[in-house]
Parts: structure tokens; sequence; C-alpha cells
């Protein structure tokens, strides 16, 4: 049984840990990008915030609430080029994604008894049921959470070279 006042609790503390990592990154570190085909943390931090609006809340409504309506389509790897991710404001991205996470975990906290068990066909084939959506919205935040961690890490290699981090131990 899924316990959603644990769970949106998580997430409550998921989002902290990601403001706390993201706020007050300078613009240049921002952008910086390990590897031209790699995402900087403004696109890590775009992609949660459209993630959170168009994705895995709405996909878990639409399972749970309107199991004969078809998924609005999403594309997370194009949006980060065709909304322009990299001339984003980062605080405002933040504060966006902030605020869209409150909606979501009062969403959330507002279900009545969900069927986490109802389950649907994903457009690429495979069958997922409401639960696996949830699951996969907390990984996604541990995903991402980890890879904004490694950037900021990269980024402070690089500001420290020559000298090397490791006597703090192993990435």
């Amino acid at each position: 049984m899924i316990d959603l006042l644990d769970l949106s609790a998580r997430f409550e503390r998921n989002a902290e840990t990601i403001r706390s990592i993201v706020d007050g990154v300078p613009a240049d570190e921002a952008r910086w990008r390990p590897a031209p085909d790699k995402w900087s943390i403004l696109d890590v931090t775009s992609h949660l915030l459209d993630e959170e609006r168009e994705d895995f809340r709405q996909r878990i409504d639409y399972t749970l609430h309107r199991p004969g309506d078809e998924w609005p389509p999403i594309d997370p790897e194009g949006w980060a080029a065709s909304r322009d991710y990299a001339s984003r404001d980062l605080a405002e991205t933040l504060a966006s994604f902030l605020e869209e996470r409150r909606s979501s975990i009062a969403w959330l906290r507002a279900l009545e008894n969900p069927d986490w068990e109802i389950s649907r066909k994903h457009p690429a084939g495979f069958t997922l049921r409401a639960g696996d959506l949830l699951h996969s919205w907390l990984a996604h935040d541990y995903l991402h959470i980890r890879q904004l961690t490694k950037l900021r890490f990269d980024y402070a290699a690089g500001l420290l070279a020559p000298y090397s981090s490791l006597y703090a131990g192993e990435w």
C-alpha cells in the first residue's frame, strides 16, 4: 500500500534538495556543459520544470481518472532545443519548478483511494501501471539530483585544477 503522506514528504524533501543544489549558481556555471551533447544545470532544471508540468502528474492523472483519453504528447529531449532551455533564467526556472512541485504535492495529497494497479499502454508499446508512473516520478527526482550534484562536482574540478580531490574519496 502506498502511503501518500510519506511519498509527498519525499517529494517535498527532493524539491528542497534540488533547490539547495541549484539556488545561487552563477550564470556561467548554470550554462556550463561537460560536453556539447550533455546537459547543463540550467537544462536539467528546465527539464524538471517541464516534466513536473507535463509528464508524471498529468500522466498519472490521465491513467487514474481519464482511462480512455490519450496522453498528451511529450518530447523531453526535444524540449531542450525547441523551448530554448539555454536562454532561460535559472532563478526563475527554479522558482517555477518549486511552485509546480507544490501543486503536485497538493494534488497527490488530495487523491482518494487511487487504484495504483490501473494500467495503460505506453505509446512505445509497453504497459505501465499508475504505480509504475508514481515510482518512476520519484526515481526521476533522484536521478536528476545525482546529475545536478555531478555537474557541480565536475565544474568545481575545473575551477580547482590542477589540484586533486583524491583526498575527498572516490566519486
